[in-house]
């Protein structure tokens, strides 16, 4: 059936951060800084885990697939708000809306598998020592990241089939930066309570169900260590609480945000800006700072860069 006969709106207006010249220009400061440390921190990640052998165990391989999917989740909103705030653009297609919307689930719900992996990554190495070597291979390692993408992608076009649904026929002002679920439906020229609750089942038990598993591996991690300390167990429980930051930065405003339906509490688009950017941003500082390996690593690759 053809979407004109659920919408008339062609266009949907952004209200942005805020409506003052002068706030918008620091605003795009700001979201420049950030955008570009995202990019060129994760870069680094990237090209210092390909290229250093040293750093071929299964942990570094996961964390090279989570710089891509920060690279690739912040691009979502990133370029868009950077011009909006440049230009003063606001208006977006619905087509782009729908997209955005897509992508933005696809690759953040991937993200939250994956972080989950990775905890099961660091449970298996220090619980299961013996049998970490089998049990994380490359090739278990390629089908945990591919189960990630599937699930996210299986996540985000239900989320996107539930707003397609929908007739838009009125208002068209969203208030925040970029399309999300939430601020769309409030939209639609129709009862959606039932939607909502669907979304708020989806996306908010997703992050709450990926966040308990995540918190349930790190207290059998912590216990673990209490009984056994050793040098190796102090490394192994400095790289989790890595992991403990990344995942609080990323959960707990998602949380926030999605376990609830749409209607009970307005949204909060500076809440966003946590998940959006500040999270992506953090994560290259948070590993590289508290890791001695990728450090040094770094430091050989600066050396042969410059050799």
């Amino acid at each position: 059936m053809a979407r004109g006969n659920f919408s008339r709106v062609t266009e949907f207006i952004l209200l942005g951060l805020s409506d003052t010249r002068e706030l918008q220009l620091l605003f795009f400061t700001l979201f420049l800084l950030a955008y570009v440390m995202v990019l060129l921190g994760n870069l680094l990640i990237i090209v210092t885990v390909r290229t250093e052998p040293k750093l071929s165990s299964p942990m570094y391989f996961l964390l090279c697939h989570l710089s891509f999917i920060d690279i690739c989740y912040t691009s979502v909103t990133a370029p868009r708000v950077l011009a909006d705030l440049l230009l003063g653009h606001k208006a977006i297609a619905f087509e782009g809306c729908m997209a955005q919307l897509f992508f933005l689930h696809f690759v953040g719900s991937s993200e939250m598998f994956l972080l989950t992996v990775m905890a099961f990554d660091r449970y298996t190495a220090i619980c299961r020592p013996l049998h970490y070597t089998a049990i994380m291979a490359r090739g278990a390692c390629w089908a945990l990241v591919a189960a990630c993408w599937l699930g996210g992608f299986i996540h985000s076009i239900v989320q996107t089939l539930l707003v397609l649904q929908l007739p838009f026929c009125g208002p068209n002002t969203i208030p925040s930066y970029f399309c999300d679920v939430l601020p769309v439906v409030r939209l639609a020229c129709a009862d959606t309570a039932l939607t909502e609750w669907l979304m708020a089942s989806n996306s908010g038990l997703i992050s709450l169900g990926c966040f308990l598993v995540l918190v349930a591996s790190y207290a059998l991690i912590l216990a673990k260590v209490r009984a056994h300390v050793s040098q190796g167990h102090r490394k192994a429980l400095s790289t989790c609480a890595s992991h403990v930051m990344v995942v609080t930065l990323l959960f707990v405003p998602c949380i926030f945000t999605y376990l609830r339906p749409a209607g009970t509490l307005p949204s909060n688009k500076y809440v966003c800006v946590i998940y959006t950017t500040f999270s992506p941003m953090m994560n290259p500082l948070i590993y590289t700072l508290r890791s001695k390996e990728v450090k040094e690593s770094m430091w050989r690759l600066r050396k042969r860069c410059r050799a």
